[in-house]
């Protein structure tokens, strides 16, 4: 599995992310710009001693993700999308594109793959989950339907 964050801005989020990738072997790719240094220490320390663990790439934008990979199905987590993660089936190399904590992915995005947009279901008056929550809440879905393969 692969994991996107587009232009993630909290580093403890990220570094949940990061720690969250490195247990479930899911590949990590950050989309520029980050709101703080890869160096930041609120980073380190939420990734824990499991950095050694992670794949992680960086890409300038979320056209060269797209570009190096363009054989792979993508799923876009976001609150404006009428299906439900859990009515998806995800492949074993998939995709799962999450955006900013602040404003989500870009709505060009959105428009441009609705038919791939994906929600996680919560009360009406909620905004939003927590960026590495929701990550959690979905990469789990999608290992699961694949049977947590090479996770003991």
């Amino acid at each position: 599995m692969h994991l996107v964050l587009v232009e993630p801005e909290i580093p403890a989020n990220t570094g949940n992310v990061a720690r969250t990738c490195a247990v479930t072997g899911a590949e990590l790719h950050l989309v520029k710009p980050l709101g703080f240094s890869v160096d930041d220490k609120h980073l380190k320390r939420a990734g824990l001693d499991y950095w050694h663990l992670l794949t992680i790439h960086y890409h300038d934008n979320f056209e060269e993700v797209l570009s190096a990979y363009p054989r792979h199905s993508f799923h876009f987590a976001t609150t404006k999308a009428g299906r439900r993660y859990t009515d998806v089936k995800f492949g074993p190399d998939d995709f799962l594109v999450f955006g900013k904590e602040t404003a989500g992915l870009p709505d060009h995005l959105l428009q441009r793959f609705s038919d791939q947009c994906i929600r996680i279901p919560m009360i009406n008056d909620a905004r939003s989950l927590n960026l590495s929550n929701s990550v959690a809440v979905v990469l789990y879905e999608a290992l699961r339907q694949n049977g947590f393969c090479g996770l003991k």
